[in-house]
């Protein structure tokens, strides 16, 4: 019985970039988002998101290319051919050398070929949560402007005061929201590729061990 993890992986990840995309719907439905967008004049919130958006995309194309990864291991796996991807030259490197009694430095630099993919998406949620943190800093410093302009304490100047400070308030808030939970939700999705990836290099390790002479001769035949 395969484990878990050999599941095709770009259909758990339309689901769970479906269940991400509702819960946005219902926030968005509710008007929870606009206000969020209405309220920062900063407009971090909506680069967040923009920026948000994009990487999700390119999380869903990186889970494609490692779900075909999987799909030519498997193919591997049941002694048919596999060509093209990382696997393709995995096997290729393995036929240029003279024996395969060693194939750990393959399989650790496949393995971190899979891993480099991914290298974009870490970055791109720390960058998310770092502008939140941003935008908490801007909306401080909006929501302290005010106060140099106090010059006497009348009631209308107090509360032109107080509304100018909740505007700032309200965009280091909203930014550092839509940085956390942006940023948290990014970790999560590039957190299931990096399981994966990392559970498609120990079982390419174990079988290249295992019938490592075998597929290197069986890559020579293909060759021919």
């Amino acid at each position: 019985m395969r484990p878990p993890t050999d599941a095709n992986l770009i259909f758990r990840a339309l689901v769970i970039a479906g269940l991400i995309g509702f819960g946005f719907y219902l926030a968005a439905d509710r008007g929870l988002v606009r206000i969020a967008l209405d309220a920062d004049r900063s407009y971090i919130s909506a680069v967040i998101l923009g920026v948000y958006a994009l990487a999700s995309v390119h999380w869903l194309v990186l889970a494609k290319r490692l779900s075909d990864e999987r799909a030519r291991f498997r193919a591997l796996e049941r002694g048919r051919g596999a060509t093209g991807g990382l696997i393709g030259g995995f096997l290729e490197d393995l036929r240029a050398r003279e024996s395969v009694e060693e194939p750990t430095a393959l399989v650790a630099a496949f393995g971190d070929g899979l891993m480099n993919r991914h290298a974009l998406g870490h970055f791109v949620s720390d960058a998310l949560l770092k502008l939140g943190l941003l935008g908490t800093v801007v909306g401080f410093i909006l929501m302290l402007l005010p106060v140099s302009e106090i010059d006497a304490f009348e009631p209308a100047l107090m509360q032109r005061l107080l509304a100018g400070m909740s505007e700032g308030m309200a965009v280091a808030l909203y930014t550092t929201l839509a940085g956390l939970v942006t940023s948290t939700l990014l970790k999560l999705q590039y957190h299931i590729l990096d399981a994966s990836a990392a559970d498609l290099a120990t079982r390419l390790g174990v079988l290249a061990d295992v019938r490592g002479e075998t597929l290197r001769r069986g890559g020579e035949d293909d060759a021919d």
